[in-house]
């Protein structure tokens, strides 16, 4: 606690130069996803600790959250973009490749949250069974130029050569989940990509929603061994994983293998170790509150926030000085 003290001191007398305490805006989500309800979680937090001023903020996701990152964040003013976001995207924005290219982004990994469960989300009794049932039908790939729509476009590519969505899909559509789960339960929509934690708010609703029309939802199974799986696995060595949604989670027939990944909470290189430190203690030291507010927060543990180390993208020292004294970081 002494120690924790002298950095809040130092802080303390960083904020009196500047004459206010850093401002930490979070990229989260669209409303209806995990990331939404994490990201306001941690800035509540944060903000009742007064380490920082702290606001969430909707976004398109991953994406968008690491270039406002690399392009928002403004240390002669105080203020730092930070966010929640899919490990595969981080790595594309610090190697400064896809819309990173020839300009990479400053990003620094706070802590690892929880995993992501990639859904291909479709009803029972649309005759989707596989990927390649997808063809001429009504898609949602998520939001244009997001991660969710880049990892859409590597999987259909391993399962239909040559594949293009203008042509493939019957019709295209590029829209958040709540916006895609709204229109699969009016009827107006065939199937949709997403990834998020278990459960994502917008999928239980859809699933609530058919189960009272008498329908039922239906995952598609994404197995470790299939040639899309391999592929996506292959193109992010070390960050994509293989897991299982559980049938009791939406109420589906069959439990789901399918791709995880663990989604990380990250910051540009600039933070201020002081400010570093004193978020993530801040955070580690209200993990129930955190708990409490998101189901899937529950895998936000010690042991958990550091697993991404090791990897190419790297921690915060701020971050991993907080680590190395509570012992989970060797």
């Amino acid at each position: 606690m002494a120690r924790f003290l002298g950095f809040l001191l130092v802080l303390g007398m960083v904020l009196a130069q500047t004459g206010s305490k850093p401002q930490v805006l979070i990229g989260t989500g669209g409303v209806g996803g995990v990331y939404f309800y994490y990201g306001t979680a941690v800035a509540e937090i944060l903000n009742r600790s007064g380490v920082v001023q702290a606001q969430a903020m909707q976004s398109g996701g991953s994406m968008e959250n690491l270039l406002l990152l690399r392009d928002r964040t403004d240390p002669s003013r105080g203020i730092y973009y930070c966010g929640t976001a899919l490990p595969d995207a981080v790595l594309l924005a610090f190697q400064g490749e896809e819309r990173f290219q020839g300009n990479p982004a400053p990003v620094r990994i706070l802590f690892t949250m929880y995993p992501n469960y990639f859904h291909v989300v479709t009803t029972e009794d649309s005759g989707i069974r596989v990927l390649q049932d997808l063809r001429g039908k009504r898609v949602s790939t998520e939001v244009a130029g997001g991660i969710i729509e880049y990892e859409a476009r590597i999987l259909m590519s391993a399962a239909i050569p040559g594949f293009d969505p203008r042509t493939h899909f019957g019709r295209w559509i590029r829209n958040r989940v709540s916006e895609s789960a709204q229109m699969m339960a009016e009827g107006n929509l065939d199937a949709l990509f997403w990834s998020g934690g278990l459960p994502t708010g917008s999928i239980l609703e859809l699933a609530a929603a058919l189960n009272r029309r008498g329908k039922r939802l239906f995952l598609v199974s994404l197995p470790p061994q299939s040639t899309p799986v391999q592929v996506l696995m292959r193109r992010f060595p070390g960050v994509v994983d293989t897991g299982i949604i559980p049938k009791s989670v939406y109420n589906t027939r069959y439990d789901t293998p399918t791709l995880t990944f663990w989604n990380v909470f990250v910051c540009p290189a600039s933070l201020p170790e002081e400010a570093a430190y004193a978020i993530v203690r801040t955070v580690f030291e209200n993990l129930p509150a955190l708990h409490t507010a998101v189901a899937p927060a529950r895998d936000t543990t010690l042991e958990n926030a550091v697993r991404s180390r090791g990897g190419r993208v790297p921690y915060h020292e701020g971050a991993v000085r907080y680590f190395r004294e509570r012992g989970v970081w060797r």
